[in-house]
This record gives C-alpha cells, sequence and structure tokens, in this order.
C-alpha cells in the first residue's frame, strides 16, 4: 500500500463535558443511567460475529448498590476459546489484506459514534458496572476512548509512511504485516478505555484478536463490542470472550497461533502468563509479542519550595479520584518537616468537605470499590495501620458494606519510610505519608526510587527549579510518566504516553505510536530496475 494514499484526519483531544447543573448533557446522562439500571441485559460472548450464551450465567451489581441487578453474562470456557482462536485464525487472511485506510474508516466512525449517540451508553455503563463518578467516567469511557481510536489511526498512518531509501536504479519499500496468528487482549476493570484500546490497537494494525475483558468490567465491554460492530467492524476481527481467567487464558496460551499478549493487570497474572509463554516457546510459529503494564506505588515527593495548596489538591486528586484505583494514582508521599503542619491542616480540611455514596448523586466525589475480594483486601491495610507502632491513621479509616464496597478516604502516617504501606500496592483509596527531615532532600530522593519496585507514575512539588532537576536526574529510572507540580494521574493521549517500567511493565506507551509498533511485523521489499547479468566484480579483473 502506498503511503500516499492515505488520507486520514489530523486527531485532536476530545473536549471534555462538564456535567454542569441544568446541562443537556447532565439530563440525558441521567435518563441513561435510568434506563441501564431498569433494563437488565443479557451478556453473550461474541464469537465471529455470532452471540455465544453458554447457558453458566453470572449476575452484574453494581458495587455501590449490590442489590440491583444490571444483567448477566454468560461464561466462557475452553470451548468457547478455541473457538475464539478458530475465528481470529480464518479472519487474518482478509483483514490483514485491508488496507490501511479501510480498516481505518471502521475505527473513526467508532469514535464518531461514541463522540455522539453512544457517549451516554459507555458513560453510564462504566458508572454503573465499575463505580465511577460522572466525570471519572467522561474522561474515560468518553474521551480518552475516543482519543485513542482516532490518535491510533494517525499513529498507524505514519507508520505506514516511513519508507526507506531507495537510490537511483531501485525502489525499497517497507510493508508493515500484522502479526503471523492472533493477538490476546486481557483487559482490566478499572479503565473502559483500556479495554477498548487492548484489542483495537492490534487491530488497528491488521490483526485480529481474542479479548478477555475483566468480569467486573463486562457490561461496559459490551457496549465497546456493540460499538465496533455498529462502526462495521468485520466478523472474527475482535472476538469477545469472558470467563475464568485461568480457564481461558491458559487454554489461549498453549495455541500455536498466538502472536502477541496485549496485557493490563496485576503483576502476578502478568508473570505467571509470561511464563506461560516461556514454557510454550518451541510451540508457537513465532516468538509472541508481549505488552504489559502492570500496576505502580506511584509517588509524590515535595521540596521545601513546593506550593502548599497545589500539592494538597495532587494528593487528594491523585489518591482518591476512582477511589484510588487507578495503577497511577499517588499512594506513597514524601513530605519535609518543615511544612508538615500546614500541608496536613490543608489536608484534612480538604478531605473534611469529600462525600463518599452511589454514583447517581453527582455531588459524590467517592464511590465504591469494585468488588468483594478488592474491598477484604483494602481494608486488611487499614486494620493493619489500626494496629501498627509504625503507622496513625490520621484521617479516614472507615467501611462499611452494607449496600456497597465503601472505604472512606484514607491516610496513614508512616513513622518508617519502609513502612508496609509505603511499598506495597494496595489499589484503593489509601495514601501513606512519610515527613522526611528537610534537609534531607537527597536521600529522600534515594528513599522513593529504592522503597519500591514499581517504577510507573510518580511527581515532584516544588518551585526551585535546581529542585526539579535534581529530582528528575535522581528518579530518572523510578517513573515512566513524571510530572511537575502536577498530581501523577491523568496522562491523556497524544501528550502523555503511557506505561513505566521495572515491575510496572513493559513500557510500550499507550498513547504514542510506540504502541503501534509492537503489533507489526514488517516486511522489506527491494525491486531492481536493472539486475545484474554477470556475477563478476570490477575487482577480480586482472592487473595490468
Amino acid at each position: 500500500m502506498d503511503a500516499a494514499d492515505l488520507s486520514i484526519p489530523l486527531p485532536a483531544n476530545e473536549p471534555v463535558l462538564a456535567f454542569l447543573p441544568g446541562s443537556p448533557e447532565r439530563q440525558t446522562l441521567r435518563r441513561r443511567l435510568a434506563e441501564l439500571k431498569d433494563r437488565p441485559v443479557d451478556i453473550p460472548g461474541f464469537i465471529n460475529g455470532r452471540e455465544v450464551r453458554t447457558g453458566s450465567t453470572v449476575e452484574i451489581h453494581p458495587p455501590h448498590e449490590l442489590s440491583r441487578t444490571l444483567g448477566v453474562f454468560h461464561s466462557c470456557g475452553p470451548a468457547e476459546a478455541e473457538f475464539a482462536i478458530n475465528a481470529a485464525v480464518a479472519a487474518r487472511h482478509d483483514w490483514a489484506r485491508t488496507p490501511l485506510p479501510q480498516r481505518a474508516e471502521v475505527f473513526l466512525k467508532a469514535a464518531d459514534l461514541l463522540a455522539g449517540p453512544w457517549r451516554d451508553t459507555l458513560n453510564a455503563a462504566t458508572m454503573l458496572g465499575q463505580s465511577k463518578s460522572a466525570h471519572q467516567a467522561e474522561i474515560d469511557s468518553a474521551c480518552e476512548l475516543i482519543d485513542f481510536l482516532r490518535f491510533n489511526v494517525h499513529f498507524a498512518e505514519r507508520i505506514h509512511a516511513d519508507q526507506p531509501f531507495s537510490p537511483a536504479g531501485v525502489h525499497n519499500s517497507m510493508e508493515y504485516r500484522p502479526l503471523e496468528g492472533f493477538v490476546l487482549a486481557v483487559s482490566p476493570f478499572n479503565f473502559t478505555s483500556i479495554a477498548g484500546n487492548l484489542p483495537t490497537a492490534p487491530a488497528i494494525m491488521g490483526n485480529t484478536v481474542v479479548w478477555k475483558p475483566a468480569r467486573t468490567a463486562t457490561l461496559s465491554a459490551y457496549f465497546i463490542y456493540k460499538l465496533l460492530a455498529e462502526a462495521g467492524l468485520p466478523d472474527g476481527v475482535i472476538n469477545l470472550v469472558v470467563g475464568p481467567g485461568a480457564e481461558l487464558g491458559d487454554c489461549v496460551l498453549r495455541s500455536p497461533y498466538l502472536a502477541g499478549l496485549h496485557f493490563t493487570g496485576s503483576v502476578g497474572t502478568f508473570q505467571h502468563m509470561w511464563r506461560t509463554i516461556g514454557a510454550n516457546i518451541a510451540g508457537y510459529r513465532a516468538y509472541p509479542r508481549i505488552v504489559g503494564e502492570t500496576g505502580g506505588k506511584d509517588f509524590i515527593i515535595a521540596h521545601t519550595s513546593a506550593d502548599l495548596a497545589a500539592l494538597s489538591t495532587a494528593i487528594v486528586r491523585g489518591a482518591f479520584e476512582y477511589q484510588g484505583q487507578k495503577c497511577s494514582a499517588a499512594s506513597r508521599v514524601y513530605i519535609p518537616d518543615t511544612l508538615w503542619d500546614e500541608l496536613k491542616d490543608r489536608l484534612l480540611a480538604d478531605l473534611g468537605r469529600i462525600r463518599m455514596g452511589p454514583v447517581e448523586d453527582f455531588g459524590n466525589f467517592v464511590n465504591a470499590v469494585i468488588d468483594r475480594k478488592a474491598y477484604d483486601r483494602i481494608v486488611s491495610y487499614i486494620a493493619r495501620a489500626r494496629q501498627s507502632p509504625d503507622a496513625e491513621i490520621i484521617a479516614g479509616g472507615g467501611y462499611c458494606d452494607d449496600e456497597g464496597y465503601f472505604i472512606e478516604p484514607t491516610v496513614i502516617l508512616a513513622a518508617q519510610p519502609d513502612y508496609r504501606s509505603m511499598r506495597e500496592e494496595i489499589f484503593g483509596p489509601v495514601v501513606t505519608i512519610y515527613v522526611y527531615p528537610a534537609g534531607g532532600f537527597p536521600e529522600a530522593l534515594r528513599l522513593v526510587d529504592r522503597t519500591s519496585p514499581f517504577a510507573l507514575t510518580g511527581a515532584i512539588f516544588a518551585q526551585d527549579r535546581a529542585a526539579i532537576a535534581e529530582a528528575a536526574d535522581a528518579l530518572l529510572d523510578a517513573a515512566g510518566n513524571f510530572y511537575i507540580n502536577d498530581k501523577p494521574t491523568g496522562a491523556v493521549v497524544g501528550q502523555q504516553p503511557f506505561g513505566g517500567g521495572r515491575s510496572s511493565g513493559t513500557n510500550d506507551k499507550a498513547g504514542s505510536y510506540l504502541n503501534l509498533l509492537r503489533w507489526t511485523s514488517p516486511r522489506t521489499l527491494k525491486e531492481t530496475f536493472d539486475p545484474a547479468t554477470d556475477f563478476g566484480y570490477p575487482f577480480m579483473q586482472p592487473d595490468d
């Protein structure tokens, strides 16, 4: 395909709706929330474009309203996984040969549909199924997913346009083939946009996909698939199966046609999948591409020159938006002792204004955590802190599961920099603060770097430019996304490509062309217009 044939529009980030009182978007979203609550859905698997109902159903309940049933999904097993693999392998032939502009039309149409008539549906499904506020759903399931679809098409165009040099008498070209086989996309519960990006990014590059979303995000995954189908996605290009990870994942990972893994989730699951791929390596048709983002223990460190109002706001938003269930959430904070008293007062005053409750009340800043397993794990950290001589709960610490999985925004003050909640990923509304001597900024930077095995996001708050430069250098390997005077969450597609190293993943940068490159297997073509007709070279001629 000639890159000159491409005519893909230049993308721009989707504007975020504010949902102000009385606004049209607030009214239509509330209407769609009521509709989804009152009309339970029966969610099948989707394999080769067909609805697959196994009869083994699992109920879906809002994490903040456990008594309500939003619908059921049909749990898939090894038989459905094999069906999905075969469908993806069969669909590859035609999809791989579909020119990029035609593939792009599907995803650009999906983006336009999501920006228009589908916006309320994806937002409402995310709010109800994953307990996100209107704002958190809007920046995720609407804006970020729209951005992924539009920018990834643009990145694909840039990649295809990158062609090698051709000297006189030769034409060189590069074909950006899809991988030989299918891609397994395993998506998390916490971001609908990631759930949409993991299968569609490889598909934009011509790959076919078996997609296993998180059980707790099945409602929004269902609507993503229906959106793509309405946009014209051909049968078999993306095959949606929901079920037990061990049954589905291990079955798919054994297939000789596995060409890639696009993953976001826990460290343990990713390492298990990597080990399984390694154990099966001799059985694959090609070495699978492994792309994964696995979490973080994300930091904020303040210098003595930090702006306290900005710092307090960053801690509250960075730690407690979406109940801290972001791989980028601020979960450990380092404050110089000269700032601590004033910051503490500001922080406690800010936290005192936070309301917690169901997503339908737009005045609530905090909603419920995702499920019983998460609730019990987070509560265990709070309970241990209450009993530890090395920790003090200075805000929050309350929790209740009578109606939903609610946990108050909780702040732990650690007496030791290596206290457990400073080191381990909690993935909930808990942040731990360590107060360091004001003259010990260099040592505090070393603590940040060595305390956690993760390296996803982090932030420095300082007005002193020398301190900012010192932190950026000392923390070079501690975060793949580094923020200066801003919270460590909220990466925007095309602006802050996202990913980290160490135990946080392979740092393949979703939201940039770098991720798209992972889903292509280039072929170099050379055409010679005047080929040699004699094997001899000039150097072989005899001396005079």
